[in-house]
């Protein structure tokens, strides 16, 4: 009898060595690991045996269970992700997983489709629930043509339903502004009204400073150099004047600045700063002025090609071409 016990106790070590390897296994890879991942670090474990620690670790709540293209996926559990998920089934866990790892980008419907494996229909329901319970929400996207992303409810999911064009995401994260569009968008609308006043705001100012240096009367290098104004500047100079209902960063005015400069209107220099001054990335600082042509541009010039950025990517039948140029249309328009 005694010989039996000891036998018990030596598998049940065994057991539980093997299970304590596998979740090392995840926390070393927490994207997760395939059967063939623990079968490579431990060739001696029979499939039996795998199997059966691989399915104690899943009932006690240790281990997710995922799938894409490749096959099936372990993935240790996160004890918060696992409180919230309380009483929902594989597949519903499945989903809220796959939501999860799309952040606050989101993950379109069909992408959710492709790397579940379940049914469209059987999507829509898990998502109308994982609604329900706040885990997630949709936002409107302007990267969006008539697809849905899902992100997860602390990211964000919630159904929102705007010219068909929803993310979704975990309920409290802050969406990407490449989902929200950033400052330049309203209800997923281009606020080109807004765009226009900031741009003559911000030309504005830099050629009220050029005028102060010219009526300064000292050495025209002097004037030239008083006449430059951080994007700091601008940016603090636009935030008193009040006209923007929401907050702009210093990347938004830089965006605004770079139309000018492709406008023609302001020209750019970049001086080396100490670190820690106002407005400085990496030792850098970009200063801005507005000028003023000395003659007329050629007709070339006039065009919008003449200054397009982008002017080496443009052709026919690409993403950037000239029938669907915004800027060459209102050119011939006007």
């Amino acid at each position: 009898m005694a010989e039996v016990k000891v036998k018990k106790e030596t598998n049940l070590s065994d057991a539980t060595e093997v299970e304590n390897r596998i979740k090392q296994l995840c926390q070393q890879f927490p994207h997760g690991i395939t059967d063939q991942v623990i079968q490579n670090d431990m060739p001696q474990l029979e499939p039996q045996q795998r199997a059966m620690a691989i399915n104690k670790l899943l009932s006690l709540g240790q281990l997710d269970l995922l799938r894409n293209s490749s096959g099936l996926l372990y993935r240790m559990k996160d004890v918060q992700s696992a409180s919230k998920m309380k009483g929902s089934d594989n597949q519903e866990k499945l989903v809220y997983q796959v939501i999860e790892d799309a952040g606050n980008k989101g993950i379109w419907s069909r992408d959710i489709r492709f790397k579940s494996n379940l049914p469209l229909t059987e999507i829509n329901k898990i998502l109308k629930n994982l609604e329900s319970k706040k885990l997630i929400k949709a936002v409107k996207s302007v990267a969006a043509s008539k697809k849905k992303v899902y992100m997860l409810y602390n990211l964000c999911v919630c159904c929102v339903q705007a010219s068909k064009k929803k993310v979704y995401m975990l309920y409290n994260l802050q969406p990407d502004r490449s989902v929200t569009g950033g400052a330049w968008y309203s209800d997923q609308d281009f606020e080109s009204e807004f765009v226009e006043v900031l741009n003559q705001q911000c030309f504005k100012f830099l050629q009220s400073k050029a005028e102060v240096a010219r009526d300064s009367k000292q050495s025209p290098m002097v004037q030239r150099n008083s006449s430059f104004a951080t994007s700091h500047e601008v940016w603090k100079y636009i935030s008193e004047l009040g006209i923007s209902k929401v907050d702009l960063s210093m990347d938004d005015i830089e965006t605004i600045l770079n139309t000018l400069i492709y406008d023609g209107k302001v020209e750019m220099t970049v001086i080396a700063a100490k670190e820690g001054t106002v407005g400085s990335v990496d030792g850098q600082m970009k200063l801005y002025r507005g000028v003023n042509p000395v003659i007329q541009p050629t007709g070339l010039v006039r065009t919008p090609c003449g200054l397009c950025p982008v002017f080496d990517d443009c052709h026919e039948g690409g993403e950037i071409s000239p029938s669907n140029c915004i800027y060459m249309t209102e050119w011939l328009d006007f």
